[in-house]
């Protein structure tokens, strides 16, 4: 199971990229949960980390229905130099939506490359704002000819992914993702009691913020050695 962290600058990354994370993923918490980052600070991280081992994810932001707006910051990431762009389907009412939404990120982003993996997000709290379901989200995201799909939680009040959805529910995404060939990415307020139920049901990549933040406050900063510690525990689990 990969893991992806999320700095918020070049300094945070710094931090992330010397405990070895698997990938790291530039986003800015001020404007919400995917919120994008200005283009300059992606940029400078990309110069500093890329083509190295580790690999770089951009969040395009908690999108409305608005495809233009969608493809054209996706082509604007992809020229930056990443590996990974993260589309949040937020304000969308149903599949056909989120598969519009994805075939234009995707064909902005295969513009620039064609081997940049394009990961549609949705958010495991939908029931909370009458979000897209995960269901729809899956076969959006397959139709489309995305690389992964993952669910974050929209909501951040302390409320996080095994709040929103149940194991048996989680685990029902991610065979129904797998089942289209689609990597499965799971987020929100995971902590490390949390990697030995993932690990189980078969999740490809681990996002974590809060749970590298002192007191869990995502709006802090990173700190070194819960990074280490959270590197830690997820080298720890059965292979």
């Amino acid at each position: 199971m990969k893991v992806l962290i999320s700095p918020t600058t070049l300094e945070e990354s710094h931090t992330v990229a010397q405990a070895g994370t698997d990938i790291l993923d530039i986003k800015n918490t001020k404007e919400g949960s995917l919120g994008a980052q200005m283009p300059w600070i992606l940029k400078d991280v990309c110069e500093a980390y890329g083509g190295n081992e580790m690999l770089i994810s951009a969040t395009l932001g908690d999108l409305p229905f608005k495809p233009g707006t969608a493809a054209l910051a996706a082509f604007g990431a992809a020229t930056c130099g990443v590996n990974y762009l993260k589309a949040g389907l937020c304000e969308i009412a149903d599949y056909a939506e989120a598969k519009e939404m994805m075939d234009a990120v995707l064909q902005a982003t295969r513009m620039v490359s064609d081997d940049i993996i394009v990961v549609a997000a949705g958010y495991a709290d939908f029931r909370r704002f009458d979000g897209l379901d995960y269901k729809s989200l899956v076969k959006a995201a397959s139709d489309s000819h995305c690389d992964v799909v993952m669910l974050d939680t929209l909501i951040k009040d302390g409320k996080g992914l095994f709040d929103a959805m149940s194991l048996d529910e989680l685990a029902e995404f991610n065979g129904l993702a797998h089942e289209q060939n689609l990597r499965v990415a799971l987020a929100g307020s995971i902590k490390g009691e949390h990697l030995a139920d993932l690990a189980s049901i078969g999740t490809d990549i681990v996002g974590v913020r809060g749970a590298v933040c002192p007191a869990a406050d995502r709006t802090t900063g990173i700190q070194h050695d819960l990074v280490m510690s959270f590197m830690e525990s997820v080298k720890l689990l059965p292979a």
